[in-house]
């Protein structure tokens, strides 16, 4: 269609529909969320389940079902895992804070309203105030002025005449135009920049990655190993096809530290539900993690440290004439004038409007002069602006230079009595009021600031907007460095940007690519990153970070592609976040110890049977109950405990180094009973019976360091620990296949408990004094 048609006649039906079919409209979904079979993947098909599953596989062949009892565990955090997933993403998915769905358009010469998704290339469209652009348009006839923040970044309005390109996702702030729809659906800019960060970003999760180590390592060992254990019962021992299989399974299974799993999952998700009455959604359960490890803070300006809403803080009267009727004149002004820029809107929600005073003519406000202007019959002409367009250097009031060192945004009303508007030439004018306007700072950011510096967080602020306006929100937010910033738009390179970001704390007229290269520069440099934005301008630089940080008011691709999403868009919640991290990680590290035991003594011990070709001395029905008794019941409620101390060290070597002491104690006392059996003629079951209990009381050493220092819960979860899994084991001795401690086996496990006990207080206590820690730091 050529450009030069009659722009009020605008297409035609049948042209319409011409381009409907040829694929060019306006319907394309940009959804970057994952999709419910994607989650459900990632989910399940994972190693640690797939060597669990075919464990549970071959006990189900062989008619070993008491044994299974184990894939309770296995589901129910595949389950807890994608619920939480599935939730979170319909959460977002429902956000309802999304543009006009509607827009205006000629069709066969008439002006129709249609749905945003009918639009198709080379459609007129009408657009006036106050609406967002619905895909990319070419101006045709009219002028305005044009936000573009959301995309650029940029707060400040841009002129907009005929030939110029209105980009989808900007809106106007004043005027209206006709334009023609240049690109539609995936071709348009907001679409580009979102599609580059469609591509979902693997787990960051220090809890996870571990892990997958244990299991990857694990994975290694287990198949061989399994094969080496069932080979030997089958083939040297003669324990039967089931015998062989439930003795290797129960190796294997030792190894995986299912409990753990389910344990990271459960204080992750209940850390989501807190969050979540907190007003806090999060969308990916494992950055809950991740934000306590973050060293480095990127905030976004505009909706962040601020609250992205223009407010009229002060005005002073400088004209006695008119000092009692002020409120008319301005409320006249505001009657009379078509402007709706959001400094607009903020003088308009701080007056009422009047009319008093009728207008003769107006001359609508330009981002080009600075300035607007109404003709009042009674008054003359009342221009308001920028005071420095307005008045002489020499004669702007002190209020003005005060307040622009404060760093508010400062407008004049000035008066020319009596005398008609001019658009060509200004008159003398005489001072009527100054009005300072502030973007104000969020409640609570000067503390919030503070704080997440005080616990060693690096604070960066990047924004599109004035290196300078954002140096002084900074300073007004007491951000540590405010002066310290640089106009990202003097750069020319990548390495030029690279190196800044270690020199500067602030970043104005920052493009998105640029803000992706700083977050990239920071995690290059072993940082982990976190970022908050609101726009797409943000998105790419989101998807980057470690941890990505959305706020509900901004745009709808920059929440869906976050980890996090702050529904009241107040960014002095994250301190809530990175407590609830702390207490997940430092929780779980503190029981984690629990878990390992079985995995480092079945890795030894089955080691040991592979070159004895003894049998594995426990069945996988005996370690799902030390599962769920010793390492599920305590961890479960400690975990729910509040810690909100600075994380210090990786949690696989430290849980590792924890629970290798209990594990050599319970290899020593499998051993030790078993030459003690051989030698005495023990039956196997009070070999069995003696190794399990022995078993258990070492594992409930552990339970009770990790209850240290004692407090009421703690005593009680310690007690009925041990008491509880005693009687557990007693009650159910026929599906456990053990017995009763005899009078042949009871004292021998007295006095191994009792050298147990005194050789785990000695290691303990040298381990605290090597590591200069009390029984409180633990």
């Amino acid at each position: 269609m050529a450009n030069n048609f009659d722009i009020k006649q605008g297409l035609t039906q049948s042209e319409v529909e011409e381009r409907k079919r040829q694929g060019l409209q306006n319907d394309y979904e940009e959804n970057v969320a994952k999709s419910t079979k994607d989650i459900i993947y990632d989910n399940v098909m994972t190693l640690f389940n797939f060597l669990n599953f075919a464990i549970a596989v071959c006990l189900f062949f062989v008619g070993a079902y008491s044994n299974l009892a184990f894939l309770a565990i296995i589901l129910v955090n595949m389950g807890m895992g994608i619920y939480q997933e599935i939730h979170a993403r319909n959460l977002v998915q429902k956000l309802s804070i999304v543009a006009k769905e509607s827009v205006h358009v000629v069709r066969d010469g008439k002006e129709v309203e249609i749905d945003t998704k009918e639009l198709v290339m080379d459609d007129i469209v009408v657009i006036a105030a106050g609406e967002q652009v619905p895909s990319d348009l070419e101006v045709i006839e009219g002028k305005a002025e044009a936000n573009e923040a959301l995309l650029t970044g940029e707060s400040d309005l841009i002129e907009k005449v005929s030939g110029d390109i209105l980009l989808s996702g900007s809106f106007l702030a004043s005027g209206q135009v006709y334009a023609k729809v240049i690109h539609v659906g995936a071709e348009n800019y907001a679409v580009k920049i979102t599609a580059e960060a469609k591509v979902h970003k693997p787990i960051q999760s220090e809890l996870v990655n571990s892990i997958r180590k244990v299991s990857k390592f694990t994975s290694l060992v287990i198949i061989p190993l399994g094969i080496i254990l069932f080979l030997e019962g089958f083939l040297i021992r003669d324990a039967g096809l089931k015998g062989s299989v439930v003795a290797s399974a129960a190796a294997l299974l030792g190894m995986l530290p299912k409990g753990l799993v389910l344990l990271i999952s459960i204080a992750l998700t209940t850390g989501v539900a807190k969050l979540a009455k907190k007003r806090i959604l999060v969308q990916d359960m494992y950055s809950i993690e991740t934000l306590a490890h973050v060293d480095t803070l990127c905030l976004d300006k505009t909706g962040t440290i601020t609250e992205g809403k223009m407010k009229v803080q002060k005005v002073t009267v400088l004209h006695a004439e008119y000092h009692e009727n002020f409120p008319q004149i301005i409320g006249s002004y505001l009657a009379e004038s078509t402007d709706n820029n959001i400094t607009m809107q903020a003088i308009r929600d701080h007056f009422d409007l009047s009319n008093r005073y009728g207008a003769e003519q107006t001359l609508p406000f330009s981002s080009e002069r600075k300035w607007g202007a109404i003709d009042f019959t009674e008054l003359g002409t009342v221009y308001l602006g920028a005071p420095e367009k307005l008045f002489s250097a020499e004669r702007l009031p002190k209020e003005v230079l005060d307040a622009q060192e404060n760093g508010y945004r400062v407008l004049m009303l000035g008066i020319a009595e009596h005398i008609r508007l001019d658009e060509q030439t200004m008159p003398h004018l005489e001072p009527l009021a100054v009005l300072e306007i502030d973007d104000p700072i969020r409640q609570n950011a000067n503390e919030t600031l503070a704080y997440l510096r005080e616990e060693g967080i690096d604070l960066k602020v990047i924004s599109g907007d004035n290196p300078v306006t954002v140096s002084n929100i900074a300073r007004r937010a007491g951000l540590f460095g405010y002066e310290s910033y640089i106009d990202l738009s003097t750069l020319d390179t990548e390495e030029q940007v690279r190196k800044a970001v270690h020199e500067y704390t602030v970043f104005g007229r920052v493009t998105p690519q640029q803000k992706r290269i700083i977050v990239r520069e920071l995690k290059d440099n072993d940082h982990v990153v976190a970022m908050t934005g609101d726009g797409v301008n943000d998105v790419l630089a989101l998807r980057e970070a470690d941890c990505s940080i959305a706020m509900a008011e901004g745009d709808g691709a920059t929440r869906q592609i976050s980890n996090l999403v702050l529904l009241d868009s107040d960014f002095t919640t994250l301190p809530d976040v990175l407590f609830e991290g702390r207490r997940v990680v430092n929780n779980v590290t503190k029981v984690a110890s629990i878990f390992f035991i079985k995995t480092i003594y079945s890795f030894i011990l089955s080691m040991i049977c592979m070159f004895t070709a003894i049998a594995f001395p426990f069945i996988p029905i005996q370690i799902t109950l030390i599962d769920l008794a010793i390492e599920g019941y305590p961890a479960f409620f400690l975990s729910f405990e509040s810690d909100k101390r600075k994380v210090n060290g990786k949690f696989l070597p430290t849980a590792l180094r924890n629970a290798s002491v209990n594990a050599v104690l319970v290899v020593l006392n499998i051993v030790a009973v078993y030459l003690l059996a051989q030698g005495r003629g023990f039956s196997q079951m009070e070999t069995t019976t003696l190794m399990y209990y022995l078993l258990i009381g070492i594992s409930c050493m552990a339970v009770v360091r990790a209850c240290l220092p004692f407090n009421p819960l703690r005593i009680f979860l310690a007690v009925t620990t041990i008491g509880g899994i005693y009687v557990a084991a007693m009650l159910f001795h026929h599906i456990l296949e053990v017995g009763f401690l005899t009078s042949q086996t009871l004292p021998i496990f007295a006095v191994m408990m009792v050298i147990n006990i005194v050789v785990r207080i000695i290691i303990g206590f040298y381990q605290m004094k090597r590591a200069g820690k009390t029984i409180k730091e633990l």
